[in-house]
């Protein structure tokens, strides 16, 4: 299960120790936020709530567009896009900061707040947060690439509760055969599917341009979700994380689960498994080594 390693000094570049850490699925937590928020910044966000629509799980902001999704009606929406742009910017830099060695691969994803309360929470099966998962975007493929994420627990008060299992490495070699994982990676995929995938890659119709390996990873995220047998019996441990802190995490190795906690904000970043210290734990390396198959759309 993933470790936890805590971090005092937000102006300090990180060691090729941290990388590897975290590639592995550990954590690196800062018990004091490493970016500025003002207090008036604050105090809107706490005041904020959420679209119940089921099927906005969060509040979006998508800086490649500029644009809010998620917001309930009568929002201040310029000034709560005008917040997570802060954000979104300011976490951008505590990734230049500290691991500069992925800030220069990568690219900005969406940020997100999420102002309710996880613990009893109700969204669709596999939308849910407290059940143990690792993390796939199906609209939002990544290639192989790795999705880092990075939190804050903006909540005054009350600390943000998760539940950590054995990473992803551990189960997919004990899950891989009864998921049907490696199926996908047994087809045959000619150089005309390859080009046509990148096509349409280009013009942004993701159901027509997700490689194996992404198609894969969310099949195993829902099938870890749909297993009751796995969410009741797996070893697990309980990670609170303080109030005002911020943390670090690759989200598709550590399996992980939001259990408790309300209005925490996030920032995830797609980093190029070419940026890995270790690139023979990236889930897509793992995988094409049991499948024996290229599970990537390369040049």
């Amino acid at each position: 299960m993933g470790r936890i390693e805590i971090l005092t000094d937000p102006e300090q570049e990180l060691s090729s120790r941290h990388y590897e850490q975290l590639e592995a699925g550990n954590i690196l937590l800062y018990p004091q936020m490493p970016l500025e928020l003002p207090e008036d910044d604050q105090r809107f966000l706490l005041r904020q709530r959420q679209t119940e629509a089921s099927y906005h799980k969060n509040i979006a902001y998508r800086p490649a567009q500029d644009t809010l999704t998620g917001a309930a009606s009568g929002t201040d929406r310029r000034e709560l896009r005008r917040i997570l742009m802060a954000y979104s910017r300011q976490a951008a830099r505590v990734l230049t900061k500290l691991l500069p060695r992925y800030a220069a691969q990568s690219r900005l994803d969406y940020a997100s707040y999420r102002p309710f309360e996880e613990d009893g929470r109700k969204l669709p099966l596999h939308s849910r947060n407290d059940l143990l998962h690792v993390d796939a975007f199906p609209t939002r493929p990544t290639n192989g690439d790795r999705i880092l994420r990075f939190f804050t627990n903006l909540n005054p008060a009350q600390p943000r509760a998760w539940i950590l299992a054995e990473p992803f490495d551990v189960l997919v070699e004990r899950f891989a055969g009864e998921a049907g994982l490696l199926g996908a990676a047994k087809q045959n995929f000619p150089a005309w599917r390859r080009r046509l995938a990148r096509l349409a890659a280009k013009l942004r119709l993701h159901r027509f341009s997700a490689p194996p390996y992404d198609a894969i990873m969310h099949r195993f995220h829902n099938f870890l979700k749909e297993c009751q047998h796995f969410q009741e019996t797996t070893p697990k441990v309980r990670v609170d994380f303080p109030p005002k802190s911020s943390w670090l995490v690759f989200t598709d190795m550590a399996t992980h689960a939001a259990i408790g906690g309300q209005f925490a904000l996030e920032q995830t970043f797609i980093v190029s498994r070419q940026a890995m210290v270790r690139p023979e734990l990236a889930p897509v390396s793992i995988l094409e080594r049991m499948s024996g198959a290229e599970l990537t759309w390369r040049n």
